[in-house]
């Protein structure tokens, strides 16, 4: 009876109160102009918070709205304006003037757990508008990126579309650990690595490529400690924030149509020699092996590439060199592929409700035979407000991707453009009987395009749930539950026609479920303090798990190469793995401003994670931070030409686990140990239960500054990473059972500088012109690493304390002698032997500068935009030209390149390429410097030329906006790598840069597209 009676006597109170607002509460009216022109701004939002009342000014600026005088603040926003805030003291009519904001300074930046505008950043932290980069030809945003942000460098290793890039943040800070930053959709921490298990010669796909980048509204790039600390474990390598786009809230229903379709072709390709040219090559690596080896029994007279009707032993010979045909397989292989996409969205809201739908078709081909590309996707944003204090809403984005995957990187079997590049181009496809088949090891083109069969569907979910509710005027509750869920089936089928296939057929299927959920708390207090203190406080929680699962089979021997499932082959084996990781934290930050002069920042975030030893789970990752606005000292205000002046600087910890196993620290056994037909056990991993987080501080001090009324603005950074307790695999003696275990044994280094600068160049009635140019430079260096690792094809990346990571491990080819054709090579512990020893770390995949340039040109309707990248001072190592530049020192295929042909022959000769030679091997060293090459680019990355009908036309046809344009990729690279491609990588592991070998290049392109919106 208590409790009923005390309900009542609350819900009297209430109703009383809100009688006694009713009888109290009065109307005021008033209009909302601009500050500057005067004119009214319809559709301006008053809001009455306390009482709950919001209001739009009608087409002249004016409004009505409920108010108690001297109680109830009303605050006025619209777009593009300043906000404001008023407390009517009487009824009198409100004339409210709106000053237009600074674009630059009031732009809002999604940060950690928030939002702030940019003048009030401390971190580092890029914003980039995807809706200029959406239109690259590339499977996803991620590699559109490429030289917009500063400190940000992209690499996209292949032209075929959907397979991984490379993203560095600020350098790398981890040799086993994983270095790719975090990416959240809409609050969800999403899973970025590759689900592929089928080998495609050392690639993966990308699983960013399931994102459709035409539903990105905006992405931000969080480097900084003071930026990323709050994300504690996962803030290591960086973060990306990626926000989708979300209807308004009192705005009619918008309809947006994209459409494209264009074309992409292969650039400038490898110079191969003809047939002629290649036999006469073979012909002279016949007679210089016959002389250095006379039992070889090979001479002028028994050459391969003799007479007809030259019979020698029993053979006649293949005819003179100039008989020979040329057979262009690079031609055959590659082709102008099709590019098109497809995008609808309708987006709008009432007072309470927003909504953003939208489809997208994407499908591109890869310019590489029969490789193709094509994603389906749904995205579905709603936002409902419950009351005055309670928000709801729902994020769902689901999509389907299918690859038809590309084996092109390290591996004869099965490579597409090995099978074109490094066959000899005077061998036909055919036999003497006319029938195809493979040679020189490599399967035969046509019939490997005709009956290729390797593919992968990923069917994806990324969802959120959230609810703010504002618990009073200045707390607000905020709770979200997300998740990513990724099914990954992929199957390969090899007839008996392929190499891989061979004898009876061979297939795989692989099925791999990856399930990531989040589930996030967090409490946002912004008290009262007066004018000239800001502070806000938020605490919350976290709590994340990782469940990965994958069942895997392969058969061999079928009857025939029409039965292509499992269920046909007569011998079938498989795996099945499963695995779970979780973690839990708890973080707090705090922003103080005082005046809006000087901005303090305190963060500290604790993450307990189930891959640590027992006792060293938990990892702490405090930052803070300082800024100085000194353009708002009474100093500099009389300053004419300075428009903003901020002095930034921060230090922190950030932690990573990512890339190591789920069970890391835990001993392990295997039950894949049976013995003779009964199951047995077999220890599979050594116990660590001392491992512990991978720690990384980071400095960092950045300068804002921007003069002349905002015309140019430059931001400016300098920091210093440095990682401790670095997770790598240990390798132990053989004598322990055991091959290695993970261990904190590692020390790493990184410090660079950031520069970005924006001007405005011209901007009036007609014309505007801005120019944006960022470049950035990072010096990575190992610390401490007791014992050295090697990593690639032939070894030739050396892990070593000392060196950059990713540092090339080579022989130093000094010259050609002149005298006798060998390479010179330098003998660096002097025993007069060249071998492993004298092998030295030369070069760098790390570039000196790298960055990007572009300008955005308006006039009238038609609009412009160019946009640069660019790399200077890293170096690519060109596998292709030591399997293409051999010199028959494996056979006398390896020597197709075009670069044969300035060969040493003869005493007094000046080159580098040594004589043609199949018995002295260490003329064609593999591992080499001669082909180490200056990897330095400049690329032409954009083009785009628009036009957009006059409002006033298009409005007569009920359209919105129409805009036609054109846009072209790639259309030029400067560069001195004598390969198509100075980007390109045979791998896509994180130790394996840097090696270029059978990869497509990355296509040139032209598109037209339309926008429509209704």
């Amino acid at each position: 009876m208590k409790i009923i009676f005390r309900v009542a006597w609350l819900c009297l109170m209430l109703l009383t109160f809100q009688i006694t607002v009713m009888a109290q509460s009065s109307k005021i009216n008033g209009v909302v102009n601009d500050a500057v022109s005067g004119l009214p701004l319809a559709g301006a939002t008053i809001l009455n918070k306390i009482a709950g009342k919001e209001v739009l000014t009608d087409q002249k600026g004016n409004f009505s709205i409920d108010f108690i005088p001297g109680k109830h603040q009303l605050i006025i926003t619209y777009t593009g304006y300043q906000e404001r805030n008023i407390l009517p003291e009487s009824e009198n009519f409100l004339n409210i003037l709106l000053n237009p904001s600074n674009k630059q300074l009031d732009e809002v930046v999604v940060v950690g757990y928030g939002t702030q505008k940019r003048k009030e950043l401390i971190g580092s932290v890029s914003k980039i508008d995807p809706s200029e980069t959406k239109t690259i030809p590339a499977g996803g945003f991620d590699a559109q990126l490429q030289g917009k942000a500063p400190g940000v460098q992209i690499s996209s290793n292949t032209g075929v579309p959907g397979e991984a890039v490379t993203i560095r943040l600020r350098g790398a800070t981890s040799i086993n650990a994983d270095n790719t930053p975090l990416f959240i959709i809409d609050g969800v921490f999403i899973n970025s690595t590759s689900l592929q298990t089928i080998s495609t010669g050392g690639k993966a796909t990308s699983p960013i490529a399931d994102i459709n980048p035409s539903d990105i509204a905006t992405i931000e790039i969080l480097k900084d400690a003071e930026a990323t600390a709050l994300y504690g474990s996962r803030g290591a390598n960086g973060v990306v924030i990626v926000t989708t786009k979300r209807g308004s809230y009192n705005e009619p229903a918008k309809v947006s149509l994209d459409v494209t379709s264009g074309v992409a072709w292969a650039p400038k390709l490898w110079d191969l020699t003809s047939g002629p040219e290649h036999a006469t090559l073979v012909n002279e690596w016949w007679v210089n092996t016959g002389e250095d080896n006379p039992s070889l029994n090979r001479s002028f007279a028994n050459r391969p590439f003799r007479p007809v009707n030259e019979i020698v032993n029993g053979q006649p010979g293949r005819g003179l060199p100039e008989e020979q045909a040329t057979y262009d397989r690079l031609k055959e292989a590659f082709r102008t592929a099709r590019l098109q996409s497809y995008d609808l969205s309708v987006s709008g809201g009432t007072k309470g409700t927003r909504y953003y739908i939208g489809g997208g078709y994407n499908k591109q081909e890869s310019i590489l035979k029969p490789i193709h590309f094509d994603r389906a996707s749904l995205k579905v944003n709603l936002d409902q407000k419950i009351g005055n204090r309670v928000q709801v809403g729902v994020s769902n984005t689901l999509s389907r991707s299918f690859r038809n995957q590309a084996r092109a990187g390290d591996g004869p079997q099965g490579g597409l453009l090995q099978a074109a590049l490094h066959t000899p181009t005077y061998l036909s496809p055919y036999n003497d009987q006319g029938v195809l088949v493979g040679r020189a090891g490599f399967d035969n083109l046509k019939l490997l395009i005709d009956n290729y069969d390797v593919t992968a569907v990923s069917l994806r979910y990324i969802g959120n749930l959230y609810a703010d509710a504002e618990l009073s005027r200045n707390l607000v509750f905020r709770t979200s539950w997300g998740i990513d869920y990724n099914h990954y089936d992929e199957s390969e089928y090899w007839n008996n026609l392929l190499i891989a296939g061979s004898p009876n057929g061979f297939a795989t299927s692989s099925i791999a479920q990856n399930t990531s959920w989040v589930n996030e708390q967090t409490l946002t207090y912004k008290p009262a303090l007066g004018e000239q203190h800001l502070l806000t406080v938020i605490a919350g929680n976290t709590v994340q798990e990782n469940v990965y699962s994958r069942t895997y089979l392969e058969g061999r021997g079928f009857a025939n190469n029409s039965f292509t499932l499992l269920s046909s082959a007569s011998s079938i084996t498989g795996t099945q793995n499963w695995s779970k990781n979780s973690l839990a934290s708890f973080f707090g930050k705090l922003n103080y401003s005082y005046q809006d002069k000087y901005l303090f920042t305190a963060s500290l975030r604790a993450d307990g994670s189930s891959k640590f030893g027992v006792n060293r789970k938990w990892g702490y990752f405090p930052s803070v931070g300082f800024a100085w606005r000194v353009i708002d000292e009474s100093f500099v205000q009389n300053s004419s030409w300075l428009s903003d002046l901020k002095i930034r600087t921060s230090y922190g910890m950030t932690g990573n686990q990512n890339g190591i196993g789920d069970f890391a620290a835990l001993g392990l056994w295997s039950g894949a140990a049976p013995y003779q037909g009964v199951a047995g056990l077999s220890p599979q991993q050594l116990a660590n239960s001392e491992l512990k987080w991978e720690r990384t501080s980071q400095f960092n001090v950045g300068l804002d500054l921007a003069v002349l009324d905002n015309r140019i603005t430059l931001e400016a950074n300098y920091y210093q990473k440095y990682t401790r307790d670095g997770l790598i695999q240990v390798a132990l003696a053989a004598t322990t059972g055991f091959e290695n275990y993970w261990s904190n044994a590692a020390k790493i280094s990184n410090k660079g500088f950031e520069f970005n600068i924006r001007s405005v160049n011209v901007n009036n009635k007609n014309v505007k012109w801005t120019t944006s140019f960022n470049v950035a430079r990072n010096v990575n260096k190992i610390e401490r690493l007791a014992t050295p690792l090697q990593y690639g094809s032939r070894n030739l990346i050396l892990q070593q304390e000392g060196s950059p990571l990713y540092s090339f491990w080579l022989y130093k080819q000094l010259h050609v002698d002149p005298q006798t054709g060998n390479a010179v090579y330098e003998d660096v512990n002097k025993d007069n032997k060249i071998t492993a020893a004298d092998r030295q770390v030369m070069g760098s995949v790390w570039p000196k500068f790298f960055g990007g340039l572009s300008n955005e040109l308006n006039w009238r309707n038609f609009d412009l935009g160019v946009f640069f990248s660019f790399q200077y001072g890293n170096d690519t190592y060109n596998h292709n030209r030591f399997f293409g530049e051999a010199g028959g020192a494996r056979d006398a295929a390896r020597v197709i390149f075009k670069n044969n042909l300035k060969r040493w022959q003869a005493p007094g000769d000046i080159t580098d390429i040594p004589r043609i030679d199949g018995i002295n091997v260490q003329n064609y060293l593999d591992g080499g410097s001669r082909w180490l090459e200056d990897g330095s680019f400049l690329r032409l990355r954009n083009l785009t030329i628009g036009y957009t009908f006059p409002e006033s036309w298009s409005k007569r046809i009920s359209i919105n906006k129409l805009r036609f344009y054109v846009t072209g990729s790639n259309l030029f690279l400067l560069t001195n790598y004598s390969g198509p491609d100075p980007e390109s990588s045979a791998n896509s592991s994180q130790n394996q840069p840097g090696i270029d070998l059978g990869t497509p290049p990355q296509p040139r392109s032209v598109q037209f597209g339309l926008h429509l919106s209704l």
